[in-house]
């Protein structure tokens, strides 16, 4: 049992950066099968996988249909955002000094870059969520690591809602390198500044994007 649930543990560390990464989309039915194959795991190990991700409301189980990838209402997304601030905001707002953790900060402002330059626009959005991540890892703490893990896990779900990701994630690329800037500079308070009016920026977006797909699929 032990090993069995370990290993099931790892399985849900996969799918979920699987996606956090934007390759399972809201709505999409896992297959127990495929999945399964491509892990080389048992049904049963697959299973408790999915237990815990549903119990991290990533996926969905509906009876005599299966796993689904779960599809984040606007109530998640208000939640998601009030919770990103609390745990990002006083993060930065703790920076007195350049953190040993910047080199990584900025790999990640340089690799969203990359993936403009070449217009890999799903990179990008993964980009700046492993971004996002490690904002709030300057917080140094195993358990606000692993509470952002699934927090951002969902935000991609929600990203899936834009029409446009270009015009979603480009803007915020140059937000995150000015936020960096605050970081360097040893700049907490500055850094907070930025990134609050940052995230309420992304949340109105996305609030008024569920709004839309309201009206124009209201069978939804």
């Amino acid at each position: 049992m032990i090993s069995r649930t370990s290993t099931a543990e790892r399985v849900a560390g996969v799918l979920r950066t699987r996606i956090a990464e934007g390759f399972f989309l809201p709505g999409v039915r896992l297959s127990e099968q495929d999945i399964g194959s491509a892990l080389g795991v048992s049904r049963n190990t697959l299973r408790e996988a999915f237990r815990l991700l549903t119990h991290e409301r990533l996926l969905t189980h509906e009876l005599n249909r299966g796993v689904f990838v779960r599809m984040l209402s606007v109530e998640d997304v208000v939640d998601l955002y009030k919770v990103r601030k609390v745990v990002e905001c006083s993060a930065v707002r703790a920076v007195t000094e350049k953190p040993p953790t910047y080199a990584k900060l900025a790999r990640m402002v340089e690799d969203g870059r990359l993936a403009e330059r070449s217009e890999r626009w799903q990179d990008l959005g993964t980009a700046n969520i492993r971004f996002h991540s490690a904002l709030a890892g300057l917080g140094e703490s195993e358990r606000i690591d692993e509470l952002m893990r699934g927090i951002l896990a969902e935000l991609r779900l929600v990203f899936h809602m834009m029409a446009d990701p270009r015009r979603f994630h480009e803007p915020y690329l140059k937000r995150n390198a000015e936020i960096l800037e605050r970081i360097e500079a040893g700049d907490g308070m500055g850094a907070e500044k930025l990134l609050v009016q940052y995230l309420t920026d992304a949340e109105n977006q996305l609030v008024e994007a569920y709004a839309e797909r309201a009206q124009t699929h209201p069978e939804d």
